[in-house]
């Protein structure tokens, strides 16, 4: 090899590198970035929530449902033209724009003085959550077609952001307020997100590079919109609407759902949060690995089975409810002659009653049974006696009413560990969609995860809403799981019926044969 020939090889070498470590920075500030987008993104959860809990806006449910869902809309739906505009002018200057535009909104929340105020400001600094259609477009880019997967999963640890927010925000408020002696400080907080938008934005334009995108063919809009006439694409949208969707709706809803159910502080209810949202964050990249090694189809049905379970056992509110139970009466008219706990006896006829137990005799309201650790619900029941000595009875006349206590303690830590694993579930489940993008639309993955992305964040619009005015006609704090089983039965539908129909195509022959031998056994 001549010494010219090796001079080429080095610098070859030399740029590889070189191209590598810019990669490297750009997927390290892009989900920096995004972490701090996806943390400005979902502050209503906690904000709306102490603002209500200390009196300062007086919001019913539905108004703080829209309240947590107006950035998750706007966000969303700026996904698709943000994502356009990435194309057009690269990353590096869309993404500064979007996080200083976010930044201004921010800003201006600090002044909202009522609902509508805060409701457009809301709107404004929901851009932030358009970052993730930037960051798709700009990190894949730097990376080869094989390490895509990997550099993307990584990319998306950014929605740990969420947990950014639901475990320091509270604490945060509660300083600034002074132990909430100066409520009016609230404010302090939306210009301190603001002020670390426009610091992650400048270290970002100064840090990251610029690098065009190769256009293999001029798109119009109709062009890049040809995608949603297959019913594919509405599919992922549908279930991304579940897994990034519900996760971005729980992300919020939970800091009042266990204010609200478990009386817990702000702060508490932020730190029980983030046990949710954090996992679901992090473990995204091992989704992605998940489904390249066990395929999406496979990963995808475990998900929905597991989240159908959580959801189920979810669904059942605390309860404490005292129900009429079986009484006891009379066999024939006499004068009752003795009423004890135990028994009533009528001429020489004794009635064994059912009397409380001793544990249902030394409750004190809820005190005693909060106290206890309960997994399953409690049924207890007992025989009142309704008659007095003297009283003269009929023939089937009501000597003891029964009684029936039936306790549900929905045990916060049950509670806790189930929201755990539908939050890890959901995780998967948002890596699983995006793998099969690129196997069905390989030409086409921008465009087409732009799409889901959309469908997906508007999950998390809808979801808060249809969370607030559930519990505001019904008063149930666990109708959100009712609706979330309803979504995952509709997405396994979805699911079933599809794999059928892809194989009754695929093999009809043995998919007959598996139908006749149902019917036979």
């Amino acid at each position: 090899m001549s010494d010219s020939e090796i001079n080429v090889l080095k610098a070859a070498t030399y740029l590889g590198l070189s191209e590598r470590a810019k990669a490297i920075q750009v997927l390290v500030f892009c989900t920096l970035a995004f972490t701090v987008c996806f943390a400005c993104w979902m502050l209503n959860g906690v904000l709306v929530t102490y603002l209500v809990e200390n009196g300062i806006f007086r919001w019913d449910e539905a108004q703080i449902g829209w309240l947590l869902a107006i950035p998750v809309l706007s966000g969303s739906l700026a996904r698709l033209p943000v994502g356009i505009l990435t194309d057009k002018y690269g990353g590096r200057v869309v993404y500064t724009v979007v996080m200083l535009i976010s930044a201004v909104a921010m800003y201006l929340l600090s002044f909202a003085r009522n609902f509508w105020e805060f409701f457009f400001c809301s709107l404004g600094f929901g851009l932030a959550g358009a970052a993730f259609a930037v960051g798709i477009a700009y990190t894949s880019i730097w990376f080869k077609r094989e390490q895509q997967g990997t550099a993307l999963g990584i990319f998306g640890i950014g929605n740990a952001g969420a947990s950014v927010t639901t475990l320091g925000a509270p604490a945060l408020l509660i300083w600034l307020t002074v132990g909430g002696e100066q409520l009016e400080r609230w404010r302090v907080l939306p210009q301190l997100y603001a002020a670390a938008l426009v610091f992650m934005a400048i270290a970002f334009y100064l840090l990251t590079f610029t690098r065009a995108v190769e256009q293999t063919e001029h798109m119009n809009l109709q062009k890049r919109l040809a995608p949603l006439a297959s019913p594919r694409v509405w599919r992922f949208g549908y279930y991304y609407f579940f897994v990034f969707g519900g996760f971005v709706a729980l992300a919020q809803w939970l800091v009042p759902y266990y204010v609200n159910v478990y009386s817990m502080s702000i702060v508490m209810a932020g730190l029980m949060a983030t046990i949710f949202s954090l996992p679901s964050g992090v473990i995204r990249a091992l989704g992605g690995w998940l489904s390249d090694r066990f395929g999406a189809r496979q990963i995808m049905l475990w998900v929905f089975g597991c989240s159908l379970l959580c959801c189920l056992l979810l669904l059942v509110p605390r309860m404490d409810i005292y129900s009429p139970g079986g009484g006891v009466v009379a066999a024939r008219s006499g004068i009752v002659t003795e009423v004890t706990p135990e028994h009533v006896v009528i001429g020489e006829k004794i009635y064994q009653l059912m009397p409380k137990t001793a544990g249902e005799q030394q409750r004190i309201g809820t005190e005693t049974m909060e106290a206890r650790f309960l997994v399953w619900p409690t049924f207890e029941s007992w025989q009142d006696p309704v008659v007095r000595a003297g009283d003269q009875v009929k023939k089937r006349q009501l000597l003891a009413k029964g009684v029936t206590h039936v306790y549900f303690q929905a045990n916060v830590w049950i509670f806790t560990f189930l929201v755990f694993i539908l939050g890890i579930v959901m995780g998967i489940g948002k890596a699983g969609v995006y793998k099969y993008i690129p196997d069905y639309f390989p030409k086409e993955v921008g465009v087409v995860g732009g799409m889901v992305g959309v469908i997906g964040g508007l999950g998390g619009f809808f979801c808060p809403v249809i969370f607030g005015y559930f519990l505001k006609s019904t008063g149930i704090w666990t109708s959100c799981w009712i609706f979330f089983t309803i979504l995952v039965l509709t997405c396994l539908w979805w699911f079933q019926h599809t794999v059928k129909k892809l194989m009754n195509r695929q093999v009809p022959v043995l998919m007959k044969r598996m139908e006749l031998d149902d019917v036979t056994n």
